[in-house]
């Protein structure tokens, strides 16, 4: 068992980054004022399930076994994660019905959360000034990186059933790349050499995959299976069309348009992403991942309690929650 899991840390930790991210909200304007109530009611609306956001604390903590220089960091992981969801949801159609905050509105709270509010972090004077320039090309390449990852994702709801190498390709783009921002701004603010932060890098990539993965589980597992109403062009699916007979694939195919508005289809499609070959494949990508993700963390010997930190937090993305797997026809 791990001495220090992730949501030790954040328990140690959760009102340091509470007070950050008010720090950051201060850039918004004075209490009241239209941005930053605007701000302050998507993280309202917007709040994380995971406590993801002390993962900078951890790679700054295994790196020089202080995790607090990293606080503002944690918040930016918070505020761009928020800002990210956001979007997701409303790409989703989850406005549709016209409730809450209109379409222009939700893209300037966005912008002023997910970036804005970020870059006045990393340019404070908490920050040292020879990083704040490296920090924010980090955000910037994120940023950039994600939205290439998110198109792909959109691009891939309509069509044929996507590639596992297509879907992971995207799954790096909208999940690597913020995890890889984030352990290399950890890296970075900790001293580490240019070969430590790129391993870093390399080990957000992997962990943001897994974490996708943990997602997709999740959607499925919790009952509200989004993503097959949503025709998102997730892994398991990708799983499950490349492990179908050409008959199911087609199927499939048909079943994923109709399951945006067919509860009959949407239960006939999870009836194919759960069979053995699909799950099978998908368990598949999941441990090669998690075992690259380890060896990395191994290699980077990082100090403890945060290197053991870190392995929880891979095994806790890695682990099984899909339901039982469903024998093919």
């Amino acid at each position: 068992m791990p001495s220090l899991t992730y949501q030790d840390l954040h328990a140690a930790h959760a009102e340091a980054i509470e007070a950050e991210v008010t720090a950051a909200l201060e850039a918004a304007g004075p209490p009241g004022g239209l941005l930053r109530t605007a701000c302050e009611e998507l993280l309202d609306r917007q709040p994380m399930r995971y406590p993801l956001s002390v993962l900078p604390l951890a790679v700054h903590g295994a790196e020089t076994g202080d995790p607090e220089p990293a606080l503002p960091l944690a918040a930016v992981h918070l505020l761009w994660w928020t800002a990210a969801c956001r979007m997701d949801d409303v790409a989703d159609g989850e406005r549709a019905a016209g409730e809450g905050a209109s379409g222009p509105e939700t893209s300037l709270s966005t912008l002023a959360v997910g970036t804005l509010l970020p870059l006045r972090l990393l340019g404070s004077p908490r920050v040292p000034g020879p990083l704040q320039r490296p920090l924010a090309a980090e955000l910037v390449s994120c940023g950039l990186a994600a939205v290439d990852g998110q198109l792909a994702d959109l691009r891939g709801a309509s069509g044929i059933a996507p590639r596992r190498e297509a879907v992971l390709a995207a799954y790096r783009g909208k999940s690597g790349a913020p995890f890889a921002m984030i352990t290399g701004m950890a890296a970075l603010l900790a001293g580490a050499s240019a070969e430590r932060t790129t391993a870093w890098r390399e080990f957000g990539d992997l962990l943001g995959i897994l974490w996708q993965f943990f997602n997709d589980q999740e959607d499925i597992a919790s009952g509200r299976n989004e993503d097959l109403a949503n025709g998102t062009a997730t892994h398991l699916l990708a799983c499950a069309a490349e492990s179908a007979s050409l008959a199911d694939a087609a199927r499939l195919g048909l079943l994923r348009r109709a399951a945006r508005t067919s509860p009959r289809a949407r239960e006939e499609l999870l009836g194919m992403l759960l069979r053995d070959e699909a799950q099978g494949l998908f368990r598949q990508d999941v441990e090669r991942h998690r075992v690259l993700a380890h060896q990395l963390l191994g290699r980077l010997a990082g100090r403890e309690p945060y290197a053991s930190c870190l392995h929880d937090l891979v095994d806790q993305a890695a682990s099984p929650s899909l339901p039982a797997p469903v024998p093919a026809r």
